[in-house]
């Protein structure tokens, strides 16, 4: 014979107000497709409790004596007993004395940071769903009576900075509180590199350089043409915000994806993107005023049909792998490369920098002029000379070292 816990017989003795299993439920006893639903259930049974039904005695009229019943067993057993019975039978014990657990915790928080993602699509059942598997809320119900409450409510997809154990009116606060929503943001300014584009968005999102290094590596994933000798120039400058979660790919794919919608607006073919982002990229590097970028794009245009070399320091630089500076070194000026627009015909092999559209715009609507040349004569403002002779052109260049001398602080912007 097995041995049997006396306490089992005690609880299980209770009637337990349910239908037997022969007995067939009303359709009022249909379970509800919602809360709502479960709502107005309750509330036409007159609770959320079940009532007694074919005249049978009602919990109601026994329970009193259950109840003397354990309080009699538990002072004869002492506070030992007492552990016993409500570690192993609370729930039974809380249901016959009518000690609901609550449903709720109380207060925003006990500290410990939980991030919760509303996606896309997602409805206030999901949401309630979530906020219980990730231990922010208690129940299910608590969160979710306070939405069927207020019609209004509504999420926006993202993620955001929650607690554990955090009330259902403080989690809902706190979803619907701009502040906790979590952003990884990066701006990459007009005319960086590639590698300077990528350091602003480890800088910005924390994921290592490495990765984005990595990303970077195959820009044909991308869609960026055969033609291209690398990512340089498909990767529009702008300030990003991505979510939590997302891959140094997916980041670049974004910056890229930029690129090619700014194209398509201004009406770039996708066959002429190359050439266009090329042209763009020497114009941001080399152009300072706004009108200026139009100007130094007639000039490319004018030496490009004279069959004349750019001679552009910017790409020449590149090439070399210089940082840049307003004087090409001999070694940059001398080096063998795809770059070096004093020593090779027509357009660099590819992009120097990240151009924006003010760059782009400006390949497509050059200025109307005769220019050849022109030079930064005063580095501090970006104020440029542009010439249509070699000789007003030295003289631009003469103006310039003499605004580079006259003063230690315009000096250091000529070094």
């Amino acid at each position: 014979m097995t041995e049997t816990d006396p306490w089992d017989d005690i609880f299980r003795s209770q009637p337990s107000g349910e239908p037997s299993p022969t007995t067939t439920a009303s359709s009022d006893d249909a379970p509800p497709t919602s809360r709502r639903a479960a709502r107005e259930s309750a509330g036409r049974r007159g609770g959320r409790g079940r009532g007694p039904s074919n005249g049978a005695p009602s919990r109601r009229r026994r329970w009193p004596w259950v109840v003397l019943g354990i309080l009699a067993l538990l002072l004869g057993i002492g506070a030992g007993g007492a552990w016993y019975v409500w570690t192993n039978y609370e729930s039974q014990v809380r249901e016959l004395l009518g000690w609901e657990l609550p449903n709720d915790f109380e207060g925003t928080g006990n500290g410990a940071e939980v991030l919760v993602t509303i996606y896309a699509g997602e409805i206030g059942a999901d949401v309630a769903t979530s906020l219980v598997e990730q231990g922010v809320t208690k129940t299910f119900d608590a969160f979710y009576d306070l939405l069927l409450a207020d019609d209004s409510i509504a999420f926006i997809p993202g993620t955001y900075r929650l607690e554990e154990e955090m009330s259902a009116q403080s989690a809902l606060d706190a979803l619907l509180d701009p502040a906790n929503k979590v952003e990884l943001s990066a701006t990459v300014r007009e005319g960086l590199r590639a590698g300077e584009v990528i350091e602003a968005l480890s800088a910005g999102t924390g994921i290592p350089l490495a990765d984005y290094e990595a990303a970077i590596a195959d820009p044909s994933i991308y869609g960026v043409p055969d033609i291209a000798p690398n990512i340089e120039g498909y990767l529009f400058p702008a300030t990003y915000t991505f979510e939590p979660g997302t891959t140094a790919e997916d980041h670049i794919r974004t910056l890229v994806d930029e690129m090619f919608s700014r194209l398509d607006a201004a009406g770039v073919a996708v066959d002429d993107r190359h050439t266009v982002l090329t042209k763009a990229s020497l114009i941001q590097r080399e152009a300072r005023l706004p009108d200026d970028f139009y100007r130094v794009s007639r000039v490319i245009e004018n030496r490009l049909a004279g069959g004349w070399r750019l001679e552009f320091d910017s790409a020449t630089q590149y090439g070399a792998g210089e940082t840049g500076s307003v004087w090409s070194s001999g070694d940059a000026l001398d080096a063998d490369n795809p770059y070096n627009t004093y020593a090779i015909e027509g357009l660099p092999i590819g992009p120097i920098a990240a151009p924006g559209d003010l760059a782009i715009d400006a390949v497509l609507n050059p200025a109307e002029g005769p220019w050849f040349y022109f030079v930064t004569i005063d580095l501090a403002t970006g104020e440029t000379k542009f010439s249509e002779t070699l000789a007003e052109h030295e003289q631009g260049v003469a103006q310039l070292r003499a605004w580079c001398r006259a003063s230690e602080e315009n000096a250091v912007y000529c070094e």
